[in-house]
């Protein structure tokens, strides 16, 4: 998918996922020849053939162009899942909407945000690339999922609890947030989820939904379960805070090298070692830890030996690093300049995707609607 991408694809096998609650995808095997049919075909209409291990779901919310934490953390994953699964990936920017936002620039986050998608290596001839608001049914089946959601459950959620303390006057739509979750994953009856840690509570929460509503109404949804990526939590280059842009400590996949330098040449390192010569510690350096997942594996070895030994300082260490970050990102750039050049076709994709997922949801929908008794038609009887 770029210069320094995934090499080979990681498999996940069937039977695995089908037994465990918990699966992790590897981020071991990396290598060339990736497809990314991005520009090439139709927009097709979502997988190109039959999934070998169930269906897929996973979000991410438009803030812009994919940074760092993205990549590491979710869209790197998903390009190595969709030869293996039928996959729904989507620009939730109805979750957008319960932050703080300005109406004005979130279409061309959206944008961004596709571009992005697109540009590591997203295909839309294997998987169904949409914008959540083209789906309303988003929003219907998240109305009807209150219907069986106790609000303590909402108010255990962690995430509820540290954003809402932060607020004079709490927003429902906060609490109601990982109803809209649960409904966007169960839209599409999704039995895996590529998540990460933070999100597994908000997940289970999407499982006891799917019990509780199948317990009342009968069975329909799929209780989905996680893929864990080995990845872990990615911190940002402050060091001590999860890489994301609204803490300003990310480096942007599509930014040039001399932009990707001056961030990098800002991250905290080991910091013990304040001379030049201070023997370091690799295991506790957020530098070496971003080297692992973007520099050539041969260096690695090198760069840690000098680094306890003392005879690299810090800023060499950190060019090297700014230096692989805009090598494996090169072909990346490339592709999403094309992209940029024809908006049109980003567009042409994200509406074809849309109608791909419309259809789902209907079907869903409309198990949904008779179930729950939301079809009066059947109650007028012919005099």
């Amino acid at each position: 998918m770029c210069s320094r991408g995934p090499r080979r694809l990681v498999q996940c096998p069937s039977s695995r996922l089908s037994q465990a609650v918990f699966s992790r995808e590897s981020d071991d095997t990396m290598a060339e020849g990736t497809d990314t049919r991005t520009q090439g075909g139709s927009p097709g209409p979502g997988a190109s053939k039959e999934p070998a291990a169930g269906r897929i779901f996973s979000g991410m919310q438009p803030s812009g162009e994919a940074h760092l934490g993205n990549y590491l953390g979710a869209l790197r994953q998903w390009v190595r899942l969709q030869d293996e699964h039928e996959c729904f990936f989507c620009i939730v920017d109805q979750h957008a909407l319960t932050g703080d936002f300005h109406p004005e620039t979130l279409p061309t986050r959206v944008f961004d945000l596709a571009v992005s998608f697109l540009a590591v290596g997203l295909d839309p001839e294997r998987s169904t690339i949409f914008v959540q608001s083209d789906v309303p049914e988003h929003t219907e089946l998240t109305w009807l999922f209150n219907a069986v959601t106790p609000v303590g459950d909402l108010e255990r959620m962690t995430q509820y609890k540290d954003k809402s303390a932060r607020l004079e006057s709490i927003p429902a739509g906060l609490l109601n947030y990982p109803i809209l979750q649960s409904a966007d994953i169960l839209l599409y009856r999704a039995e895996l989820v590529p998540v990460g840690e933070d999100q597994v509570q908000h997940l289970e929460l999407a499982r006891e939904v799917a019990r509780r509503w199948n317990h009342r109404f009968g069975e329909v949804f799929p209780e989905p379960r996680p893929i864990l990526s080995t990845a872990g939590r990615i911190l940002g280059l402050d060091g001590g805070a999860k890489m994301s842009k609204s803490m300003d400590n990310t480096v942007r996949i599509l930014a040039e090298p001399e932009e990707i330098w001056e961030r990098v040449r800002t991250a905290v390192t080991d910091p013990q070692r304040v001379r030049r010569n201070d023997p370091g510690r690799p295991e506790v350096c957020n530098v070496f830890t971003l080297h692992g997942h973007l520099t050539d594996p041969v260096l690695l070895p090198d760069i840690e030996d000098q680094c306890r030994a003392g005879t690299r300082g810090c800023v060499d260490c950190k060019r090297i690093l700014a230096d692989s970050i805009g090598e494996h990102f090169l072909e990346v750039r490339e592709r999403a300049a094309e992209l940029k050049a024809n908006p049109q076709r980003v567009r042409e994709i994200l509406e074809a995707g849309a109608v791909r997922a419309r259809k789902e949801a209907e079907r869903t929908m409309t198990q949904v609607r008779e179930r729950m008794g939301l079809t009066w038609r059947s109650g007028v009887h012919a005099g």
